[in-house]
């Protein structure tokens, strides 16, 4: 154990203690008389010493020390009870921490630092003991203290578990604290005077793996955009990066792929997650995984137990997985031993007698008149009885009739729904339904098809191939004897084998039935396809026009797809499917996936198979995006890079390769391969699952290895796989070859040599095969988050493709707004619940809609990026800006429009935003109902009294009126030059409009100069809209301007006048300043409000001058979530308040 350190002097316990084990910073001594064959006096005299102590007094026998090179004094960091424990701990200080050590050059910072990684390991040790007695140990309180003390995040932000790590900043080694929450990972230090604290959303992590640097030999690397960050010395390496992979998986998909990913129940509310509900779902998704169960089927237990095996007459070790609906069974030999027991076919479970021989057994009888004996199981009593309860339910739920008349000889007996069929049907391929009433049967159901109609028509098979057929057949119905015949058998090496030399034409069906357990979800649903063929016929919609579409490209060499029997089955079983699973609906390669099923099995067991193949067996391959077959693609990838680095290093580019190897993946080989070649290559699928399709692939490249190298260019590869696969024939197929459709090389070119797929798939079991369904799932975890992220690159890159064209604001500006418009729209996704107006992010959606914000996640980005900030005002001006940009009224705005809008404040000219701000003080942007917009005025504007002369300072006077009455003239030509003119502004809009300016204004430099010129031009527009009012009244501009007589107050005077509170307004008596008909007479238009801005030079100067973006995106950068955080805590003050008494 690690102990907390405290200095000694070695000198004094040289006679105690003897060193072991050295280097130039730690020491591992034993204890004398530990350990001893015959010992000396000094160690007998030490052995005795500690047996007669107490047993909280005595000494561990075995200890390290931290030696700091010249110094006299030693700090005890770890012991041991025996030799193994104190080498971890020795093994862990090599790995972590010794050559750590050599980047510091004070040996009183290489004392410190050791000090502090283990005192947090000890804290770490502690903790994790708490967390195992108790569900919130007093340790994890006060982390969360921490937590939320240095980080400041919001209630919600859930933390999950906590670690103590060093991350690295270049060379040097920063000891911390590592916090994992459901959105973030964190990092906090406080070392040598220094505080350091990093926070990386989950959902900006583009990669994350384990790698070693030249100090360490085991680091996490976490990736995002522009950094690599190490975080090393753990004290359980591995449980840390599960945890992260984990949380780095649920939170991307989550977020970025809602589009095809259904979160566990206990996954649902993010809130509530914990460390324990991670571990639990890596454990349910390998074991759905790793016997392609449903997705719906929850892990209930794991225990450790033997089965009795029959066929080696002995007790095999393994695990039992028990499950809502299932008891499987995986012996701890990889490949030894595999059973999988639905609870549908289970008639019993007993416990035997316990006895010495057989401890703790269990009895699990089935209908097959099998049963399975399990022994050594721990808490018996409690399994019995839960796997009861679940068994009740099941056959409560799906009653099933079972038929015993069937020959067992050939086949199983097999349960099925008394409303599919009479006693004389078979599922499978070794019987159909009787000739006997057949007219009738298939007028009763007509979507069900005999397979013998879509078998290959043509001359008879040769003898060696039939024999062959038939030794195979033989083969098999020995092994059924000895392994079990139904979905319950023995699953053992011996039928990998058999499988892997291709299941005989008579078989195949039924045994893709089993091996996929579709056989089990047909049983379940009786009726259940008919139904869906009903419901779905005759419908019209996009999915059905692609079926339709593709229909006559399945299999049209094949001649039970040159008829109209053929096609109509197809329809059905693919119109059946896109509407049972409109999520996916159909994709391209379903044809003609579904064509070779309904090739072996009929109607409905083809349908039930395409449900396994869609859901089970190929997740998230059959979507918008594909984005299950993508990440197969990354983990093929790095398999051909491991297996086969001599191609990888050739082709530089793998990515090219990959897109060729897309189609073996989709459509499993069946569309680039002869079909009695590639339905082997389906065998294998069915029983291995997509395992075999990665170790076929690695077999195919290996064998054309040689010609790869040899290729020059992409085109050249793909003749050279195309050419290979195409020559790949099946010697034992008892029908005639079918003609490949694919092939497109020329017939001049030298003949290729022919590879018999038998042994292709061996060859890619021998040497691909050691790939386990726990390592691939696990590469499949990786590299679903670099194939995510590579979609939010390509959604981010089209965005800016479009925007850059029509805005002029840098590229690499661009490209920091994008990033805050998506993290804004993130952070509501973390901490709030989903507003109807505020969607999660839709992958389905065009490029430019995938990211949306409403008016609340607008006006924090207004208030952060935007030039023109207005102290309280800037709210008001962001809700009216959002109103504005708002075209469709949806409550949602794209980025297109939230840069558009920004790029003339920053970029604009003069008269650009001017519009702008114009178009901001009038409807839609102004609303009746707008906040600022109903303070009253004080006193009158349009006073005829007001003149058009302006007392200067030095004297001097101006006299506007000439200049006013010309600059009308000018206004009407220019109108007609407008292409849409907007609508005039009301004496309302205006007051607005000039309260916007004012505050705009408000602590720039030349602050007292903009307030005049302001107030001059204020005065001046309000004579331009009194001259309006007097010409729609039939009065003459002249007269108006001969009766302008009187002086003009100071222009602050005008401002207090234009803009005092209505608190201090006039008094009850005082009359209305001017009537309502005079009030809705005055307006003025965006040319007369230009024109004017345009006399002021310092107006002109404060909208011309440069504005820089970057200050802002950097400052934005760093406040974008404390101004969220702020917002929610007070959002939840009121609350807070009226829940108090």
């Amino acid at each position: 154990m690690w102990l907390k350190p405290e200095e000694v002097l070695l000198k004094n316990a040289l006679k105690l203690w003897v060193t072991q084990k050295s280097n130039c910073y730690f020491i591992l001594q034993r204890r004398r008389g530990h350990g001893e064959g015959g010992g000396r006096l000094t160690g007998r005299l030490v052995g005795a010493l500690d047996a007669v102590l107490d047993s909280n007094a005595r000494v561990a026998p075995f200890r390290i020390l931290l030696q700091v090179p010249g110094s006299q004094v030693y700090s005890p960091i770890a012991c041991g009870a025996t030799l193994e424990e104190i080498d971890q701990h020795w093994d862990w200080l090599e790995q972590n921490l010794l050559h750590t050590l050599s980047v510091f050059d004070n040996k009183d910072d290489i004392a410190s630092f050791v000090k502090g990684k283990v005192k947090a390991l000890i804290a770490e040790e502690t903790s994790s003991r708490l967390a195992e007695q108790e569900e919130e140990p007093e340790k994890f309180r006060e982390a969360l203290v921490k937590f939320e003390a240095r980080f400041n995040f919001p209630e919600a932000e859930k933390l999950i578990t906590y670690y103590s790590c060093c991350c690295w900043k270049g060379r040097v080694p920063r000891q911390g604290w590592l916090y994992l929450s459901i959105n973030h990972l964190c990092f906090y230090s406080f070392f040598l005077g220094k505080e350091l604290k990093l926070v990386v959303p989950w959902v900006d992590v583009q990669r994350l793996e384990r790698t070693s640097n030249v100090f360490l030999t085991d680091t996490i690397r976490i990736t995002t955009q522009n950094k690599e960050r190490d975080f090393s010395m753990f004290l359980n390496l591995d449980e840390v990066f599960k945890i992260m992979e984990q949380l780095a998986d649920v939170t991307l998909r989550r977020l970025l792929d809602n589009e095809g990913f259904d979160l566990d129940p206990g996954l649902q509310e993010p809130s509530q997650i914990t460390k324990r509900d991670l571990e639990a779902r890596a454990q349910n998704e390998f074991f759905r995984a790793f016997f392609r169960l449903p997705r719906r089927e929850k892990l209930h237990a794991v225990l450790d137990c033997s089965l009795w095996t029959p066929f080696s007459r002995c007790h095999t070790a393994g695990q039992m997985f028990t499950s809502d609906s299932y008891i499987c069974f995986a012996s701890k030999e990889a490949g030894c031993c595999k059973v999988i027991l639905p609870l549908r076919e289970v008639v019993s479970i007993e416990k035997m007698e316990d006895t010495s021989l057989l401890p703790n057994p269990i009895i699990v009888s089935i209908r097959s008149k099998m049963a399975f004996q399990f022994i050594e199981l721990r808490d018996r009593d409690s399994l019995v009885e839960g796997l009861l309860a679940r068994l009740k339910l099941v056959h409560a739920d799906h009653p099933v009739h079972y038929d015993t008349t069937l020959d067992e000889e050939l086949t199983s007996p097999v349960f099925h729904s008394t409303s599919l069929c009479s006693g004389n049907h078979r599922f499978g391929g070794l019987e159909m339904v009787s000739s006997q009433n057949s007219e009738d049967r298939e007028k009763e159901t007509s979507p069900l098809m005999h397979p013998e109609a879509f078998r290959q028509s043509g001359s008879q098979s040769p003898d060696s191939r039939t024999s062959r057929e038939q030794i195979k057949v033989s083969l098999w119905n020995d092994h059924f004897a000895e392994y079990g015949r139904t979905v319950c058998m023995f699953r053992t090496e011996k039928i990998r084998k058999l499988v892997a030399m291709g299941i005989p034409e008579s078989l195949r069906g039924r045994l893709w039935l089993l091996f996929s357990d579709a056989v089990t979800d047909l049983a379940a649903h009786p009726g259940y396809y008919g139904n869906l063929v009903e419901e779905s016929m005759g419908k019209c919609c996009l999915v059905t026009e692609e079926i339709e579409r593709d229909l006559h490209r399945s299999l049209p060499e094949h001649p039970a797809f040159q008829n109209e029997t053929g096609i109509a089955a197809l329809r059905r079983v693919l119109t059946a499917y896109a509407h049972r699973n409109p999520k996916i609906g159909y994709c391209q390669s379903m044809n003609i996936l579904t064509s070779v099923l309904l090739l072996y099995a009929k109607e409905e067991e083809a349908f039930w198979l395409l449900v396994a193949v869609c859901e089970r067996m190929l997740p998230d391959y059959f979507n918008h995006r594909v984005i299950g077959a993508q990440v197969d693609q990354s983990v093929f990838e790095e398999l051909i890079r491991e297996q086969l680095p001599e191609l990888a290093e050739h082709m530089h580019d793998l990515s090219a390769l990959a897109s060729i190897s897309l189609s073996w993946f989709l459509t499993l080989f069946l569309s680039i391969m002869p079909l009695e070649s590639a339905v082997n290559v389906v065998d294998c699928f069915f029983y291995d699952g997509i395992k075999a399709i990665f170790q076929l692939g690695l077999a195919v490249l290996e064998a054309t290895a040689e010609d790869l190298c040899s290729s020059k260019d992409d085109s050249q590869a793909l003749m050279v796989l195309s050419r290979f696969l195409d020559h790949v024939k099946n010697e034992d197929s008892p029908g005639p070859p079918i003609g490949s459709h694919h092939a497109f090389f020329s017939d001049d070119q030298e003949p290729c040599p022919v590879t018999d797929i038998a042994d292709l798939i061996r060859d890619s079991y021998e040497k691909f095969g050691d790939q386990s369904v726990a390592q691939i799932e696990r590469m499949r975890c990786r590299h679903r988050i670099r194939v995510l992220q590579g979609h939010e690159d390509t959604t981010k890159q089209n965005v800016l493709r479009v925007v850059i064209p029509e805005v002029s604001v840098l590229p690499e500006d661009l490209e920091e707004l994008y990033d805050l418009f998506k993290r804004e729209h993130m952070m509501s996704c973390y901490w709030e619940q989903p507003r109807p107006m505020a969607p999660r992010h839709d992958p389905s959606r065009p490029y430019a809609e995938q990211y949306r914000i409403d008016a609340q996640q607008f006006a924090r980005l207004f208030q952060l990026v935007s030039p023109w900030t207005c102290g309280a005002h800037t709210e008001i001006l962001a809700e009216r800006t959002f109103r504005l940009l708002d075209e469709n009224m949806d409550h949602l705005i794209e980025f297109k429009a939230f840069v558009s809008c920004l790029d003339i404040m920053y970029n604009g000219e003069m008269n650009e935003k001017i519009k702008l701000l114009y178009r901001l003080h009038i409807p839609p942007a102004l609303t009746e109902n707008d906040r600022d917009s109903q303070s009253p005025l004080k006193s009158p504007l349009l006073s005829t009294s007001r003149p058009l002369v302006f007392g200067k300072s030095n004297g001097d006077t101006i006299d506007y009126q000439k200049q006013l009455k010309q600059m009308i003239k000018d206004l009407a030509k220019e109108k007609d030059k407008t292409e849409k003119e907007l609508p005039k502004m009301s004496q309302r809009e205006f007051i607005q409009f000039c309260k916007t300016l004012y505050s705009m204004f408000h602590e720039d430099p030349e602050e007292n100069d903009l307030y005049q010129a302001i107030a001059t031009v204020t005065t001046l527009l309000l004579q331009i809209g009194e001259v309006g009012q007097r010409g729609s009244s039939g009065s003459s501009s002249q007269e108006g301007g001969e009766e302008l007589q009187a002086s003009a107050p100071s222009p602050s005077s005008e401002q207090d006048l234009v803009f005092a509170d209505s608190d201090a307004g006039q008094s009850p008596q005082e009359p209305q300043a001017f009537p309502e008909e005079a009030q809705g007479d005055w307006t003025v238009s965006l040319e007369h409000i230009l024109a004017s801005l345009l006399t002021e030079q310092s107006l002109v100067n404060f909208f011309e001058k440069p504005l820089d973006i970057k200050s802002k995106l950097e400052n934005a950068k760093l406040n974008q979530y404390s101004l969220k955080t702020c917002e929610m805590s007070r959002q939840s003050q009121p609350e807070l308040k009226l829940s108090s008494p």
